[in-house]
């Protein structure tokens, strides 16, 4: 929705710089406690890159997981985020995390939503990938922001710099449509504008073997709040991490997020000339990685008919119905046709299927370490039963998961570990939490955990002094 008629207000408490799931959060808590607060989206529509994702929220210890029987604890989520990190990923921002998630997995449902799927996904010992449509949350989160009468909300708004006072930021200047300039003062800056994934010159400057993956992300994801902080003395973290994530046919667009996790339910990934060559429990930032080293930079998910049955309808990474309406899917009676049909070197196919099949059964170990469905869990499953399907799929940049240091409340940090005094950062614009790969669902949770963690301790400091 656009709010381009929106009023700026020249002083508030927290301006917030980006209405992707993080600002929105930070904006709808700021609404329930009478805080003064601006939200600045430059685009002209709210959402970002959260409006293209899939909806998957990673909690543990929930109602839903435990109707499922699904015995999960804090302590193993947070070992499995450290884990899935490489040992990275800072553990005040995981240890937060996990503290704060139950009171924002409480809020979510306040405010109406449910989930609907509860799902294993990448980096999880078990299945703590919660599904609620986006569609849905954003709603939400605009309707408490709309409901307020201290928090505005203007689109096409683009934030230009921030204002320095003796050291401190104390708000920002914003360039509206039509190129009028104005200052916002604040007691504090909340930065959610998102990764870089729409920058190919950061892309370029700090991971050029990914320049090669499609551009994906809100349009509005060009490193804005990355070159801020970064002025303003910021360190940055996990920039050597950046991957792309493996899985999107080569004609996703913009319109429609497209993505197939069928790796994760059984299938095998080939190459062009029908070689596996990475093990597909593994992450799909490492995947995606893997991926553009292959020829033509495109690999395939094989499957038969018994991973064909799994497709849930409607439920992002999962619904194969979708993909194969929109022709995206291969699929034949044999082997054979099938590569023929794909462009994939058919005679080595059948080697690579009858060699991973053996794998299976336990005939012989497998070359690439593979003993599960997903990060190591799960029994791996033939693919034996016609029909046999195959989805083109390449690397793509949806989100970079790493830039500025902050705390556990969201303040920027310098080189030296110092805050920079009132400036905030949350969500994709921030490092230190996922290092070298992800997991699932973390992304939307912790935008939605910091925002609003961030803007709660703004207004106390604002309150403060």
């Amino acid at each position: 929705m656009s709010h381009d008629r929106g009023v700026v207000p020249s002083q508030v408490d927290v301006v917030i710089v980006g209405a992707g799931i993080t600002g929105l959060a930070a904006a709808a808590w700021c609404a329930e406690h009478q805080v003064r607060a601006v939200l600045l989206e430059k685009q002209p529509e709210i959402g970002g890159t959260t409006a293209m994702s899939g909806g998957w929220f990673a909690f543990s210890g929930t109602d839903e997981q435990q109707r499922r029987g699904i015995v999960d604890h804090d302590s193993t989520f947070v070992a499995d985020m450290l884990a899935a990190s490489g040992g990275v990923a800072d553990p005040a921002l995981l240890e937060a995390y996990a503290r704060e998630q139950h009171d924002a997995y409480d809020w979510m449902r306040g405010l109406g939503l449910e989930f609907d799927v509860v799902k294993l996904s990448s980096g999880q010992s078990v299945p703590r990938s919660h599904h609620a449509p986006i569609e849905s949350v954003l709603a939400a989160l605009l309707a408490r922001v709309e409901a307020a009468s201290t928090a505005v909300l203007r689109t096409g708004a683009r934030v230009v710099d921030l204002i320095d006072d003796g050291g401190t930021v104390a708000g920002v200047v914003v360039e509206l449509d039509g190129g009028t300039r104005r200052s916002v003062h604040a007691r504090g800056v909340l930065l959610g504008t998102g990764g870089f994934t729409r920058s190919p010159e950061i892309i370029g400057r700090y991971a050029p073997r990914q320049v090669d993956a499609m551009p994906y992300g809100g349009l509005g994801n060009t490193g804005d709040g990355l070159r801020f902080a970064a002025a303003r003395g910021a360190a940055l973290r996990d920039m050597e991490y950046v991957s792309g994530t493996f899985g999107s046919h080569p004609e996703t667009t913009i319109e429609e997020h497209e993505l197939l996790t069928a790796f994760y339910m059984g299938a095998v990934i080939v190459n062009a000339e029908g070689r596996r060559f990475v093990d597909e429990s593994a992450s799909y930032k490492t995947l995606g990685a893997a991926c553009l080293e292959q020829p033509r930079q495109i690999a395939f998910q094989v499957f038969d008919a018994d991973v064909r049955a799994q497709s849930q309808p409607g439920v992002p990474l999962s619904d194969i119905d979708a993909l194969e309406r929109k022709g995206h899917v291969h699929r034949a009676d044999s082997l054979r046709e099938l590569a023929e049909a794909a462009g994939i070197d058919a005679a080595q196919l059948e080697r690579t299927v009858h060699e991973y099949n053996a794998v299976v059964v336990g005939d012989r170990s497998d070359a690439f370490g593979r003993t599960g469905l997903c990060n190591g869990v799960g029994r791996l499953v033939p693919v034996t039963r016609a029909p046999f399907y195959a989805y083109p799929a390449k690397t793509l940049m949806t989100s970079t998961y790493c830039g500025v240091a902050v705390d556990a409340v969201g303040r920027v940090l310098t080189g030296s570990g110092a805050a920079v005094p009132g400036l905030y950062a949350a969500g994709e614009v921030v490092g230190g939490f996922h290092g070298k790969a992800y997991v699932t669902g973390t992304a939307l949770s912790k935008g939605l955990i910091f925002g609003r963690l961030a803007a709660s301790h703004i207004a106390l400091e604002a309150a403060a002094r």
